[in-house]
């Protein structure tokens, strides 16, 4: 069965918790986490872009020239996507670029990037911090105790609401809560600081349900 090393604020070992196996101790399934990326991020795209054809441009309403007995190319309007200033052919227009996935691969990606940065050891678990922090430094010297360089996410339920100001002016640090956390979240990222408290949320969510019969 694998487990995580537990640290305190000063950097050093205090304990060890157990994961239950078949999260940490397997092979990566990138496939799952290749859809749930894919999802994240497309949901991210505003689909502004926005180009008029020949019916939403101004003007056009005369034909330039007569038909015929000129020597040039007919012509209907001044608008038409040949002439400069005119129409765009087949051009984008404002959509919606989300979709959706099965709550079971949402699932099972969260499980694969946790997975994924244990293998490569940049996930680490610490106490959860109950005392009040009242400066960045504070806070700030606890990463450096934790050897924590680089953009680095933070999820620290159970631990002093003072971290939250504390840790606001630290650039490449996130912080967020375990509930809402997601693969996207965890790979964007390259070091992962869990509290023991966060920890055990985020083994309940990707922990698969077993199914008792009745």
């Amino acid at each position: 069965m694998a487990n995580i090393l537990v640290y305190n604020i000063e950097g050093k070992e205090v304990g060890r918790m157990e994961v239950p196996e078949g999260i940490f101790d397997v092979p990566v399934n990138k496939d799952v986490i290749f859809q749930a990326v894919t999802m994240y991020r497309a949901t991210q795209r505003q689909g502004n872009a926005s180009t008029k054809e020949r019916g939403s441009v101004s003007g056009g309403g005369k034909k330039p020239w007569k038909q015929k007995g000129t020597g040039r190319a007919r012509a209907g309007s001044i608008r038409s996507p040949l002439w400069t200033k005119g129409g765009v052919v087949f051009g984008p227009h404002p959509r919606d670029f989300s979709f959706t996935i099965p709550q079971k691969i949402k699932k099972g990606a969260l499980r694969e990037s946790l997975n994924a940065k244990y293998q490569d050891k940049d996930l680490l678990c610490l106490e959860d911090i109950k005392k009040p922090l009242g400066k960045t430094k504070d806070f700030f010297k606890i990463l450096v105790n934790l050897g924590l360089k680089g953009k680095v996410l933070a999820l620290l339920d159970g631990s002093d609401l003072s971290i939250e100001r504390a840790s606001r002016n630290i650039p490449y640090f996130t912080l967020m809560r375990s509930s809402d956390v997601n693969a996207y979240d965890i790979l964007r990222n390259k070091k992962i600081l869990v509290s023991k408290s966060a920890f055990a949320n985020l083994l309940d969510r990707i922990t698969p349900r077993i199914k008792k019969d009745h």
